[in-house]
């Protein structure tokens, strides 16, 4: 089993946050009671404008409750859809989720089942079978878990779709142990470029609003149709709760790893081979300031000073970026680059090369 370094989330849902939620309803019942006071004393300015030598009286208006129609309530629609695949998965250190992708096959985020060799899964229905863990990356923090079901209902994913910044998105999992939860927001940005400070793992993710929470890992994050469009994996927070800032791996990087996992075949992340900096004026993009020997770059014949800004069509800003992208291929995947060379836009192709330990 791969071995996967610990992380912070999930954290057990433990009995100290119920005086904040009590607080949080009796602050919800104060405000819900002044509003009704408000609304049940009108102001006398309006019983002074009254005309009070009017005695004709109007009938009271008969109004229909509205009639449900599909895509009305999108939220309740994509929920319905995604919730039989989106699973409660329990550890010996706390709570997490995971999607339903295959037959028996739940995707989850590798933090969740970290140290662990079967964790116990609780269905949509209730109930709980054990989960047994294949395998999976603590880098991307993406793994899988097998149970000995076929018949829970696979969740559909939007495999080979770009989101768009400001479409719907819907978070779908546990929070604080809360099962079968679901919140909304919308995708904040895609692309995002996340650990590329030089101190962790690169990666480009998907950048919700919805709100997340410890226990929403290996959840998913779904469209208005209740396509998959990632796996939850961490927030931005200095709470410890959501502030608005989630992330997810998007479903191609997420599928693409489990498919290498269930062949039992290594996993390995594309490597271009060269050293950047970001543009201080003038156009956006990574200046290439070291090409390295025998690497994908340099067969692709890339130089030093090489202005990269785009990989594959994707607007590259600069190294975070460029490095991000870069590791949502698979080794062997033929890229395009566009790059600036002696005032010259130019488009070259590069096969990409596999990352080691020595050019990590």
């Amino acid at each position: 089993m791969t071995d996967f370094s610990p992380q912070h989330e999930p954290r057990p849902a433990e009995k100290k946050w119920l005086p904040r939620l009590l607080l949080a309803l009796l602050i919800v019942g104060s405000v819900a009671g002044v509003t009704w006071l408000a609304v049940s004393n009108p102001p006398a300015t309006t019983l002074a404008a009254e005309d009070q030598s009017t005695t004709t009286t109007s009938e009271p208006l008969e109004i229909e409750a509205p009639i449900y129609q599909e895509g009305v309530e999108p939220i309740a629609d994509a929920a319905e859809r995604i919730l039989p695949s989106v699973v409660q998965i329990r550890t010996t250190d706390g709570v997490g989720s995971g999607v339903v992708f295959g037959e028996g096959l739940i995707l989850t985020a590798a933090h969740v089942v970290a140290g662990e060799d079967t964790v116990l899964v609780r269905l949509e229905t209730g109930e709980n079978l054990e989960g047994t863990v294949v395998g999976g990356t603590s880098e991307a923090d993406i793994a899988v878990v097998r149970i000995d079901r076929t018949d829970v209902p696979i969740a559909e994913l939007a495999l080979d779709y770009k989101p768009r910044v400001g479409q719907m998105a819907i978070a779908v999992g546990s929070p604080w142990g809360l099962a079968s939860t679901v919140t909304a927001g919308i995708v904040s940005a895609v692309d995002q470029p996340l650990g590329c400070d030089g101190g962790g793992n690169c990666r480009s993710l998907l950048q919700t609003d919805a709100a997340i929470n410890p226990g929403n890992s290996g959840g998913a994050l779904v469209d208005r149709q209740g396509r998959v469009l990632g796996i939850n994996v961490s927030i931005f927070s200095l709470s410890g709760a959501n502030d608005g800032v989630g992330f997810a791996v998007p479903i191609d990087v997420a599928y693409d790893l489990a498919q290498t996992v269930l062949a039992g075949d290594p996993i390995e992340f594309a490597f271009l081979g060269v050293v950047g900096s970001d543009v201080e004026t003038g156009r956006a993009g990574t200046v290439i300031t070291e090409v390295l020997e025998g690497s994908a770059a340099d067969e692709a014949g890339l130089e030093v000073d090489d202005l990269v800004v785009s990989i594959d069509g994707v607007r590259v800003t600069g190294i975070a970026d460029l490095a991000s992208l870069v590791r949502t291929y698979q080794p062997g995947e033929v890229v395009d680059l566009v790059i600036v060379r002696d005032g010259e836009e130019r488009t070259i192709e590069v096969t990409l090369g596999v990352r080691d330990e020595e050019t990590s």
